[in-house]
């Protein structure tokens, strides 16, 4: 006596039907590494200050929920309204949002790659007159002679007191001066 397969195994009597359709279909694992994906995009989405969000094309509801996830406080309040923005997000088309959440991380850090800039400025400015000379060939629009003076207040006021003394001004003046000319 022959044994038959149980239906309930895969095996269906119309040679294996069953068996393709569930090759085509994601497995539960990829579904939820998928939905994790977008809880992550989410979570990123609510780091966004509120300019860049509002200049997204955003479902109402979605944006609604990300307001609301912000005014939420407690901790379980936060992860239940973020599986929710992320329950939102299977119906959004992605790409979009992680292109601006990607834009927002690079702008910041070319902001962070400005002010050191002007920091090593300064401090290059502070340590060596022929700074000025390699400051003028990237930049031959400069004052030079405000240039000069924020320079000189600099270094007096490095050179002459310990570091609680210092008055930061010219410090400051001359990083002011040199920032938005990078």
């Amino acid at each position: 006596m022959s044994r038959r397969p149980a239906p309930h195994r895969g095996v269906d009597v119309h040679y294996g039907e069953v068996e393709e359709e569930a090759s085509t279909r994601p497995s539960k694992s990829q579904l939820k590494r998928d939905s994790h994906s977008l809880q992550a995009l989410g979570a990123e989405l609510v780091e966004l200050n509120d300019e860049r969000l509002a200049a997204l094309q955003v479902p109402e509801p979605l944006r609604d929920a990300i307001v609301e996830y912000r005014r939420t406080r407690s901790h379980e309040g936060r992860r239940r309204q973020m599986q929710f923005i992320g329950k939102l997000m299977r119906h959004v088309d992605e790409e979009p949002l992680r292109e601006a959440v990607a834009a927002s991380k690079i702008g910041s850090a070319r902001e962070a790659l400005a002010l050191h800039e002007a920091e090593r400025w300064r401090a290059e400015f502070i340590a060596d007159d022929a700074a000025i000379d390699r400051w003028l060939t990237g930049h031959p629009d400069t004052d030079l002679q405000h240039l000069r003076s924020l320079v000189r207040a600099a270094r007096r006021d490095a050179a002459g007191l310990a570091p609680e003394a210092r008055q930061p001004k010219s410090f400051r003046e001359l990083f002011q001066f040199i920032r938005p000319q990078l």
